[in-house]
């Protein structure tokens, strides 16, 4: 697809008034409601269908296709990452009325440094075209990774802080308690980080982890900077509201590891056929309606299977007498 400067800037000014309303619209601490939250995952799936039919319109079908196809995988790969989300959360003890502005300001930093990985990924795969030898080996070794990590046994996990995030605390220090949506405080003299930032950064650069996989994934369903940039764009940009919606939901996925890992899997096997046909190789090439429909499928199998499960084991937890709503299935701590 042939993207020019003046479509680049207007799309980056688009989406960037539509994280202003956003932003204006929640810039009060407030616990967000079921409702709020509901109102704008609507909103922001439905933005992200009419610009994919946008694209069909002046485009044609196979951006569009790839658009949706490369949407759906990321969004479905987020949702992993709100776990981690939560342990966040728990980690740093957010009160609940400031968690939608960490969240905005996480995604927003997740945003740009995903930005950073699609323009350098792209400008990898323009010279090196065996690139895609090396993106659809991980993606395969990730999907295995994923199903050992389902396997194993179920305890509660606990956030470790990384090392950027170690050094920075350590050099600018990090105050007692939370100050509001501040930043930064004067204490004792000194300029120091509060937990609000801290939190803030832990969101946005863990981000970077999930982006190992997530961005080889949508190289492996299309090539095209612009549309990888816009799905990934839209699948984050409603992060945040999906959080607050879903909440102990998330919970009860307990086979997505496992959807994720046959998603990452296929979109692995398909890089690597595309890196043998590329080298002249005779071998079939998965099409995008199928990747589509490859993806659809296994979201929709993982989801009822993991609801039936979550049901069983609900009813299991009863009748032996069991307390519901246990607190880990809370989103707040």
């Amino acid at each position: 697809m042939d993207v020019s400067w003046g479509l680049w800037v207007l799309t980056i000014v688009g989406l960037s008034a539509l994280i202003a309303v956003d932003f204006f619209i929640g810039r009060k601490p407030h616990d967000v409601s079921i409702k709020e939250a509901g109102i704008w995952t609507v909103v922001w799936i439905a933005l992200a269908v009419l610009f994919g039919l946008g694209l069909a319109v002046f485009g044609g079908g196979e951006p569009s296709g790839e658009f949706f196809a490369g949407f759906i995988t990321e969004k479905s790969l987020s949702v992993d990452n709100l776990f981690v989300f939560i342990l966040i959360m728990a980690k740093f003890s957010v009160p609940s009325q400031y968690q939608q502005r960490v969240l905005l300001i996480g995604v927003l930093i997740a945003l740009v440094l995903r930005a950073i990985f699609i323009a350098a990924g792209a400008a990898i795969i323009a010279n090196f075209s065996w690139v895609f030898y090396i993106f659809g080996a991980f993606l395969i070794w990730t999907a295995w990774k994923l199903i050992q990590e389902a396997r194993a046994d179920g305890e509660d996990e606990e956030f470790e802080e990384n090392k950027l995030l170690k050094a920075a605390e350590k050099r600018f220090g990090v105050a007692d308690r939370y100050h509001g949506t501040k930043l930064w405080i004067q204490e004792n003299g000194k300029r120091v980080m509060t937990p609000m930032l801290v939190v803030i950064l832990a969101i946005g650069t863990t981000d970077v982890l999930f982006a190992l996989d997530s961005i080889p994934a949508i190289f492996g369903l299309t090539q095209d900077p612009y549309i990888v940039f816009t799905a990934n764009a839209f699948a984050l940009m409603g992060l945040r509201q999906l959080y607050f919606l879903l909440g102990g939901l998330l919970r009860k996925l307990v086979h997505l590891s496992y959807g994720l890992s046959i998603i990452l899997g296929f979109i692995g096997v398909k890089l690597v056929l595309h890196a043998l046909h590329e080298s002249g190789v005779h071998v079939p090439v998965i099409s995008i309606p199928v990747s589509l429909g490859v993806i659809c499928s296994v979201l929709v199998v993982t989801t009822i299977t993991s609801l039936r499960a979550s049901k069983k084991l609900a009813a299991a937890e009863a009748e032996k007498g069991e307390p519901e709503g246990a607190p880990k299935d809370s989103i707040t701590s």
